[in-house]
């Protein structure tokens, strides 16, 4: 997926949603993968591809006000912030959204950013109404690189002259719109930033006419301007001035529609498979209580006697045998038919005395030789003697051989 940074220009030189804006899409991987300028209204296709869009609002509309904010947290400090800026708002903090930065180490004081609610109201209605999925917006005066000990500032031109952006710390910055005047706007850039030296951010097809500016105006370094600068800048910004707007959440509840019919289908097709798995498990279950109550019915016309029946096929079974041994027959896996059959089995090996004991288990004759006695030939001659008689013999450890009737060697 994609993200889409729209720089919108000051109001001061847009009037509407025709005002020529900057763009760039970036892919998850930070590349810019397309880059332009054209009208917010025209750019439908890119606002409803992308999953996210992030506004960059000129600096020269956003207010970045410094306060101390008391220990309040969640609805209470939202709450509590136009108040806390009231005294240092020349309008009524009613009409203005907020968005107050994090908490920043050996101060108590937080940034609140300030802008005008209405208006950024109909911009984030006019990106939610061409598709947009999620929209945030940040103040563009924090979207310029941070110069460690210095200032960074950009300008660009636009419908009303020279858009000024300055950036001095973490989360402090401002903006200004001035005359279209190259030598003027280098003195103020100069004069705003004080002692600290600037790195100023120029269009590359200006970069000579400021080149030819910069000896009367010392402390100024150039660098070209490009979006990879301002959106490595944003990702680190957390002053969203579109998160408690009522068209924010519209983008949201939009994208959660678009999942609506698809979850209704998935649900659906989880409870069809819920449905017939207990339907399965209900008929097999009804198989197996008539199949038992079959062989309890064989059972007890076999063994009238009976009066408990837990298990009537092990209850057969021990029945049969215990029979079989009263009338003289054994049984094929007791202990007397194996080792019998295995003591002949021994006649075919050329030695005869490797027996170091034997043990019957579980209905089979656990035989333990001597050491050294025995190979892989002597196994394989007496699992041919036994094959026939329907027993079989496996080497199952050192010295030790397991003799099974009705086993697969």
């Amino acid at each position: 997926m994609t993200t889409l940074y729209i720089s919108y220009p000051a109001r001061a030189a847009a009037a509407d949603n025709g005002a020529a804006c900057g763009y760039a899409l970036v892919g998850d991987a930070g590349n810019v993968m397309q880059q332009g300028v054209g009208a917010l209204g025209k750019l439908t296709d890119l606002v409803a591809a992308s999953r996210k869009v992030v506004l960059l609002l000129a600096a020269a509309d956003v207010t970045l006000l410094r306060v101390t904010v008391p220990p309040l947290t969640g609805s209470r400090l939202k709450a509590a912030i136009p108040n806390l800026v009231e005294e240092q708002l020349l309008g009524d903090p009613a009409d203005c959204a907020f968005a107050l930065g994090p908490v920043q180490a050996g101060s108590a004081e937080r940034t609140v950013a300030v802008v005008q609610r209405a208006w950024l109201e109909v911009l984030v209605k006019a990106l939610v109404q061409q598709g947009a999925r999620a929209v945030a917006a940040l103040p563009a005066q924090l979207c310029l690189p941070l110069a460690p000990g210095g200032v960074s500032a950009a300008l660009v031109n636009d419908e009303a002259g020279l858009e000024l952006t300055l950036r001095a710390g973490a989360y402090e910055g401002m903006g200004l719109t001035l005359p279209a005047e190259l030598e003027s706007a280098l003195q103020t850039v100069r004069a705003l930033a004080g002692e600290a030296p600037v790195t100023l951010y120029v269009p590359a097809a200006q970069r000579a006419q400021y080149e030819t500016l910069l000896p009367a105006v010392p402390g100024i370094v150039l660098e070209e301007e490009h979006w990879a600068h301002r959106i490595a800048a944003a990702k680190g910004v957390q002053l969203d001035l579109a998160a408690g707007l009522a068209a924010a959440s519209g983008a949201r509840a939009q994208a959660w529609k678009r999942w609506r019919w698809p979850l209704r289908i998935a649900a659906l097709a989880v409870l069809v498979n819920v449905i017939g798995l207990n339907a399965e498990w209900l008929r097999m279950k009804r198989e197996a209580l008539a199949v038992r109550q079959t062989m309890v019915q064989v059972f007890r016309a076999a063994y009238p006697n009976e009066k408990v029946v837990l298990d009537p096929v092990a209850q057969m079974r021990g029945n049969i045998a215990r029979a079989r041994a009263s009338s003289g027959a054994v049984g094929p896996d007791e202990f007397t038919t194996l080792a019998a059959a295995f003591g002949e089995a021994l006649q075919a090996l050329p030695r005869r005395d490797v027996l170091a004991g034997l043990e019957y288990r579980d209905r089979a004759l656990i035989v333990k030789l001597k050491a050294g006695s025995v190979d892989a030939a002597a196994l394989g001659l007496v699992q041919a003697q036994l094959a026939p008689r329907g027993l079989a013999v496996r080497e199952t450890g050192a010295g030790t051989w397991e003799v099974r009737a009705g086993a697969k060697s």
